[in-house]
């Protein structure tokens, strides 16, 4: 009988971004920022040298999703640094030169990329484990006990639902109602006056969703340190709440692939000699086969 499949789902924008503040700046020959790109294609490498067989890799290939068409506040690229915009497309590349599968985000977000990776594989008998790589909060919400699990590559850490409970205080269901009501400042949603992390959380362990919550606190059975005012604040701005929750809630429909066979790696393509060359990287060519051989 064959071995359970573990699959690793990665956010290729956050690995991104992580790289570039991470490490040095590198320009190759032809003038072209490429240090953080490079430590993504070389991160990755290692995933596979530390045993990943199936890989996913969710990006955004713009920044701009169909949430800017529904709160006006949504984050953008604006200010971004062109250091690192310049590498969004050049990573993709450099992530098909690697073998990797590689999906490019552009209604949606790389967030539910991986969200739709996970639905995915977690319906297929074949797989025994997911590992969602990414210590991004809005992904907590995928995390099913002992099977869809978050992986903190940098801290080494593996979260499951009790971690999560632990973390934010509420189970995985729970998390875009929390975000709805305490915000989410990376998004550029800003939730509701006065819910902060633990009074969302302590009225979302009771309630669960933000639309079971009374809109009076005189029908609260639970005692909250300001809780009149929490109510008549959630009363008075409900719709904004529930319009906040969808846009924390990851759409497990985005475009991504049909089977989960796809992710498996099989070596690098053709393209990488010339990618590693881009990237001043020719340790990727020699890491690259060296796995090969091993697998083979």
């Amino acid at each position: 009988m064959a071995q359970p499949i573990t699959v690793h789902i990665v956010d290729g924008t956050y690995e991104l971004f992580r790289q570039f503040f991470a490490r040095p700046s590198h320009v190759n020959g032809d003038g072209e920022e490429v240090g953080g790109m490079r430590g993504v294609l070389r991160s990755m490498v290692a995933l596979l040298e530390d045993g990943a067989t199936h890989v996913g890799v969710a990006t955004d290939h713009v920044i701009e999703s169909f949430r800017n068409e529904m709160y006006d506040g949504y984050k953008t690229g604006e200010g971004m640094d062109e250091a690192i915009l310049s590498q969004f497309h050049p990573l993709e590349d450099g992530l098909r030169a690697l073998g990797l599968a590689t999906y490019p985000m552009v209604e949606h977000e790389a967030d539910d990329g991986m969200a739709a990776l996970a639905a995915l594989a977690d319906a297929d008998d074949r797989v025994g484990r997911v590992l969602l790589c990414t210590p991004d909060k809005d992904l907590a919400q995928c995390v099913k006990a002992g099977r869809v699990l978050q992986f903190d590559r940098r801290n080494n850490r593996i979260l499951d639902v009790a971690d999560v409970v632990e973390k934010y205080g509420v189970p995985p269901e729970s998390i875009p109602d929390w975000l709805g009501l305490v915000g989410d400042s990376a998004d550029g949603f800003p939730g509701l006056p006065g819910w902060g992390a633990k009074s969302a959380a302590a009225v979302l362990t009771r309630y669960g969703h933000i639309d079971a919550i009374p809109l009076a606190a005189g029908q609260w059975d639970i005692t909250v340190r300001g809780g009149a005012k929490l109510a008549k604040t959630l009363a008075d701005q409900l719709d904004d709440a529930l319009l906040f929750r969808r846009l924390a809630t990851l759409e497990v429909d985005a475009p991504v692939a049909g089977d989960i066979g796809e992710l498996r790696w099989t070596g690098p393509t053709e393209a990488l000699p010339a990618m590693a060359a881009r990237c001043d990287a020719p340790d990727l060519l020699e890491r690259t086969a060296a796995l090969v051989a091993a697998r083979s």
